[in-house]
């Protein structure tokens, strides 16, 4: 138990002095084997074989597909007709353009799947009118901050399929579990907008509004969009295909949509897009790595099988336990990614979700699908709070001009908001779990 409390704290001493989250874990959970083993032989061959077994996962094979997919949509610059959309409905109220700023970071997410690359997108896109329009820089970068965070709740989403293949859940359920629960969110933030400006009208100044001619004709022009997300989530929903099928389909319908908006024509558009995909996909993958071995390192050293001898004698129920873990990942949050949260802790208490799990007025087919959505949430809360919120260093280094301070004041009501929604999915679990218990069978 100690040696494994040790590793956790050598990790995070090496992240903080700036040596990335994956090389860091790998170090630690390769000297984690060799100390345990006693054999740097046997720790060389544990470490291979982890990192070849995770390689090898067919289940991971629908990571690539869709964040070429996303990558696809990126090149076609659907995010400034996605902004365009969401202005002509909603620009013309106080704080209507962070309003619209939600709502594109919202449509981004149905196809991107990457609470980053929303971020970074959105800021190139959203901040010059909001700051024509002279909104208080807080609430414009604020706004940026949370919304990209939409990313990794809004399916298709990278950390749901992880958290699927780590957990053996259902991906397909996990997808559409987070529908309603990403829609609460988006909700909550447009909320979280209009209270702040209702309490100082000064923050976000109406923009102009637009007649209904040009509101319907701003969604004509994302319409494809709706289309693949609706194909993609609806082949899921009816079982037409399976999640990595619609991987596949989502690639098809994206490169389609660059080509109808005169990309991907040549064939350096082409290589230039499977390369992006291809070093992000890998990046996933040195990570997934890195953290099996730390993992399977934790299970050596006997740390899971503490965990849920800790949980029957605090007698942790199946809300409770979740509430521990909870806590732990927004304090992991502020300082990894999203990924590495989930690849690091979910693994060790799994065994322990797995016992509590019986217990649970949830249908125990489904509490871990319900509780993926937990973290999820979570995982987001940490990508915008301090010290080391990734999302709003992300829209720092798009905006730099802007204090990081304005940047973390503007993510406050978010916070509030993630966390409403976090207390309702406590409360109400078949607002996650309902559409995917009522979906068709294979």
């Amino acid at each position: 138990m100690e040696i494994s409390i040790a590793a956790f704290v050598v990790i995070l001493a090496l992240s903080f002095i700036g040596i990335p989250l994956a090389y860091a874990t790998l170090a630690v959970g390769f000297v984690g084997f060799w100390i345990v083993r006693g054999d740097i032989s046997g720790a060389i061959v544990l470490s291979g074989q982890e990192i070849f077994d995770f390689s090898t996962l067919f289940g991971l094979s629908v990571v690539p597909l869709f964040i070429l997919m996303g990558t696809l949509i990126q090149r076609a610059n659907i995010s400034d007709e996605l902004y365009e959309a969401g202005y002509a409905w909603v620009g013309k109220y106080r704080g209507g353009l962070a309003m619209a700023t939600v709502l594109s970071c919202a449509g981004f997410s149905a196809v991107s799947g990457s609470s980053l690359a929303t971020a970074a997108t959105m800021a190139r896109v959203a901040m010059p009118p909001m700051r024509r329009y002279r909104y208080e820089d807080s609430l414009a970068s604020g706004t940026l901050a949370a919304g990209g965070t939409l990313g990794i709740m809004i399916p298709p989403s990278v950390p749901m399929i992880i958290y699927g293949i780590v957990t053996e859940t259902n991906i397909g359920f996990l997808f559409i579990a987070g529908i309603v629960p990403g829609l609460l969110l988006t909700l909550s933030y447009l909320g979280a907008v209009r209270v702040r400006v209702m309490l100082n009208p000064a923050l976000g100044p109406p923009g102009e509004p637009v007649d209904r001619r040009e509101k319907w004709r701003t969604l004509y022009k994302i319409w494809p969009i709706l289309v693949l997300f609706f194909l993609v989530l609806g082949g899921i929903y009816l079982s037409v295909f399976t999640p990595t099928e619609a991987g596949a389909v989502g690639c098809v319908g994206a490169f389609a949509f660059a080509l109808s908006r005169g990309r991907m024509w040549n064939i350096r558009e082409i290589v230039e897009v499977a390369a992006d995909a291809a070093v992000i996909t890998a990046r996933i993958f040195i990570i997934g790595g890195a953290a099996l071995i730390f993992g399977q390192f934790l299970n050596f050293a006997g740390l899971s099988g503490a965990l849920v001898e800790f949980t029957d004698s605090f007698d942790l129920g199946p809300i409770t336990l979740p509430l521990v873990i909870c806590a732990i990942c927004v304090v992991l949050g502020m300082i990894f990614e999203s990924i590495g949260i989930l690849l690091l802790i979910v693994p060790v208490f799994l065994p322990s979700l797995e016992t509590v799990a019986g217990d649970a007025a949830i249908d125990p087919d489904f509490y871990l699908v319900w509780f993926g959505i937990v973290v999820i949430i979570v995982v987001e809360l940490g990508l915008i709070t301090p010290p080391i919120g990734i999302n709003v260093f992300t829209v720092k280094s798009v905006i730099p001009d802007v204090e990081l301070t304005k940047i973390f004041a503007g993510v406050v009501a978010f916070v509030v908001a993630d966390l409403a929604v976090l207390a309702l999915i406590f409360l109400i679990p078949g607002l996650a779990i309902f559409l995917p218990s009522v979906m068709p069978s294979f």
